[in-house]
């Protein structure tokens, strides 16, 4: 039987700075995942200066290592199909970044143990705490393996009550003529009923399209329509061979999921903390791993109910719930939202800042 302080399931973002932080402080970690680093894994993936301030990381540090690392000050908006919004900023706003190499960055810089290519078949409660697969044993057990997360399904024990947000993306190399022609500039193009979202990000000689929508009712219209729009504009040739990877994850702030219970807590997508407007996780997920670390060092060695609450607290103080609309006020809303992306002001102050890059305080 293997022993460690803190075992955590799920080698992301979440996991990686939880796993860090907690190593950097003394502790035994082991990081288990069922795919071995660096894997697959395809993500719109921009990164905010924030974020390198809560990884404690200057991005030119990031990008000494070979990683792509693509400066953006600018994106273009508006509806699919319909003409787009130019919004500049004088200095970097954000970062686009390839997960596969962002995610085994951060694993590897963790120093905690590796389990690669280990699935959790079973988790069982022991005298101890917790043991793993009848492997591991731990007084400690963090999930942090995203909407799909086993600790995660454990911890509620049963589905999930909220519709979650689900999403089709493909991340692949451009060829010689599309390095030329397609946008370095982020594009975002909005669903007509503003249940959701699609993009084309360019990350050096790679780019990034997907969609995404709450609920999956009609989703495979939306994303074959918006296939054929992208063939339409030659960002896909007709029978490309992008291979497309679907995933799914919660935007309803916290509380949407348990957090945490006697010796457990969750992280990240498990945990249900992507930003509900943009969708965007990898902040939540890097700040909720921190958050974790954080609470678990000052309860020095406690992992009760009473020990882990000020975590619980701290992710309903930054991810509050948020209100449902009856269908007329969401038909009313969308109405709206289609003549504000219109706008130039609304789109720069409201989608862009407050939105998509969290610019404005308290967002």
């Amino acid at each position: 039987m293997t022993r460690c302080d803190a075992l955590i399931v799920g080698g992301g973002p979440s996991g990686s700075t939880c796993a860090w932080l907690l190593r950097r402080a003394g502790w035994n970690v082991i990081v288990a995942d069922r795919a071995r680093f660096p894997r697959d894994k395809v993500c719109a993936g921009w990164l905010t200066p924030d974020v390198f301030r809560l990884l404690e990381l200057e991005p030119q540090e990031y990008r000494a290592t070979g990683a792509t690392l693509q400066d953006i000050s600018g994106f273009r908006t508006g509806l699919i199909g319909a003409p787009l919004i130019d919004t500049h900023y004088s200095h970097v706003v954000s970062y686009a970044i390839r997960r596969r190499e962002f995610d085994a960055f951060l694993l590897h810089r963790s120093q905690a143990q590796l389990f690669e290519d280990t699935a959790v078949h079973t988790i069982r409660p022991s005298g101890k705490g917790w043991v793993v697969n009848d492997e591991i044993e731990t007084p400690l057990l963090i999930g942090a393996g995203g909407h799909f997360c086993p600790v995660a399904k454990y911890l509620r024990g049963a589905g999930d009550t909220e519709i979650p947000v689900v999403a089709k993306e493909a991340e692949f190399t451009l060829n010689p003529d599309q390095t030329h022609t397609v946008s370095r500039v982020p594009e975002l193009f909005f669903c007509r009923d503003m249940e959701g979202y699609a993009w084309s990000v360019r990350k050096g000689d790679y780019l990034n399209v997907g969609i995404g929508r709450r609920g999956n009712a009609g989703f495979a219209r939306h994303v074959a329509d918006f296939m054929a729009f992208l063939e339409r504009r030659q960002t896909l040739t007709p029978g490309s061979l992008a291979r497309w990877h679907g995933h799914a994850y919660m935007a309803w702030g916290a509380g949407a999921r348990p957090l945490l219970s006697n010796g457990v807590l969750v992280i990240g997508d498990a945990a249900g903390l992507a930003y509900p407007e943009s969708g965007e996780g990898i902040k939540p997920a890097i700040e909720s791993g921190r958050r974790a670390a954080e609470t678990l060092i000052a309860a020095d060695g406690r992992v009760d109910v009473e020990a882990l609450q000020p975590y619980a607290d701290a992710l309903r103080r930054l991810h509050p719930p948020i209100a449902r609309h009856s269908r007329p006020v969401q038909a009313a809303l969308a109405a709206a939202g289609r003549v504000l992306l219109r706008s130039p002001m609304f789109t720069r102050h409201v989608v862009l800042d407050r939105w998509f890059l969290r610019a404005v305080e308290g967002t």
